[in-house]
């Protein structure tokens, strides 16, 4: 429980430092200098409607189960968005498991198949950790030939931050890779006993000094939609929008599918890639 009454604490410090007065009513003008970015935590404990001392003990570790009634109040405070706050409350009640290996995930082979009919969308499925579960011909044309590499290896958070064609290819890498940060960290929070997440933050910290610092950072995101600006070695630019779309009855595993908008150079260029590949419509596909 030490652990996780100091991530609560880390979490809550970055979301005070994240809020200006001004913008909770605070005259930021008096005579006393700051001492801290942000709001202080008795402006914090006046808002949320709890004593000094009570937030205090929460953001020092020593106070271990604070109501959804304070919980929801913090979270107006620092206007979390809800992906914010449901990592607020995992992180303020987390489900205590024995640290072991999960069972290993699979994708049943109707995913399998309907991922590889789709000749002109790339698609693929992470679960746990971003562990690339399975991924069609176009997405590894897109993207990497995770198959090429160990079982142990193929992980999406792993290939951002450790190859350097991953930087290449993506033309906002840091916004793309700091939002990989802060779904891994979601999932920490849900997940504070896996083994394996622990392994391949603690493998990333060593050998990124990026990903150390978000980590750091507290921030969390959770991937819905949105759009990412590539320049491909073999085409040219590509601007691409995806989905995550969780799967029913599969724990952990999202399928993300990648759009182009019709009649775009994006659209083209997303075609050529799959003619070069020469895979795409042989309505072959491996995992």
């Amino acid at each position: 429980m030490a652990a996780s009454r100091t991530e609560l604490g880390d979490f809550l410090r970055r979301c005070r430092a994240g809020v200006t007065p001004e913008a909770v009513g605070f005259d930021d003008a008096g005579p006393v200098k700051r001492r801290v970015r942000g709001l202080r935590r008795e402006e914090v404990a006046q808002l949320a409607g709890v004593s000094v001392d009570y937030y205090t003990r929460l953001e020092q570790g020593r106070h271990s189960s604070p109501s959804e009634a304070v919980l929801e109040a913090l979270a107006r405070v620092f206007r979390l968005e809800p992906a914010a706050r449901a990592h607020l409350s995992d992180l303020a009640h987390p489900v205590r498991r024995r640290a072991e290996q999960p069972p290993v995930q699979r994708v049943r082979p109707a995913m399998q198949q309907l991922i590889a009919s789709m000749s002109e969308h790339p698609a693929l499925i992470l679960g746990r950790r971003t562990d690339v579960l399975a991924a069609n011909a176009l997405a590894r044309e897109l993207f990497t030939d995770w198959t090429r590499m160990p079982p142990g290896e193929r992980n999406y958070a792993r290939w951002m931050f450790l190859d350097p064609a991953a930087a290449e290819l993506f033309v906002d890498w840091r916004t793309v890779a700091a939002e990989v940060v802060g779904t891994l960290r979601l999932y920490a929070g849900r997940h504070p006993d896996d083994v394996r997440l622990n392994e391949l933050v603690g493998e990333l910290t060593i050998k990124s000094a990026d990903f150390s610092a978000w980590w750091n950072g507290h921030q969390v995101h959770e991937r819905t939609h949105g759009v990412k600006r590539m320049i491909h070695p073999a085409v040219g630019p590509i601007t691409i929008r995806y989905e995550a779309l969780p799967l029913p009855g599969d724990a952990d595993q999202v399928l993300f599918v990648y759009h182009t908008d019709p009649g775009s150079s994006s659209h083209d260029n997303l075609r050529l890639l799959g003619l070069l590949s020469g895979r795409t419509t042989s309505g072959h596909d491996h995992r």
